[in-house]
């Protein structure tokens, strides 16, 4: 079950906040818990944007785990307003957009003989 939930911006925008298991096709660490977040015109926009990505199963069921200031404003400061980061923050990870999340982890191939 995704936590997660959501804060309603003055100009009528919203920012939504899920933490859910990391894609297996996205990192070194699949199944671990992620935290992203979404700017949108409305709860059921950010969600289909999620959605668009390939994460079928998102649901926001409550607003146990609204997004912070910070967190807010990181996603207004983001062109795509679409970021992650790992669940229990790290004191010094940084945000990182989504592309770097959906993206498959790339892995050198055997190293080719010398011709």
């Amino acid at each position: 079950m995704a936590g997660g939930g959501f804060s309603r911006l003055p100009d009528g925008t919203v920012v939504v906040a899920l933490t859910l298991a990391r894609p297996p096709y996205g990192g070194a660490r699949p199944g671990a818990p992620v935290r992203i977040l979404v700017h949108a015109a409305n709860r059921a926009r950010a969600l289909t944007r999620l959605r668009n990505l390939g994460l079928r199963a998102v649901y926001l069921r409550g607003n146990a785990q609204p997004p912070t200031p910070d967190e807010i404003t990181a996603v207004l400061h983001h062109p795509d307003g679409l970021l992650w980061r790992a669940a229990p923050q790290t004191a010094q990870e940084l945000w990182h957009p989504i592309r770097a999340l959906m993206t498959p982890a790339v892995h050198p191939g055997p190293a080719r003989p010398a011709a």
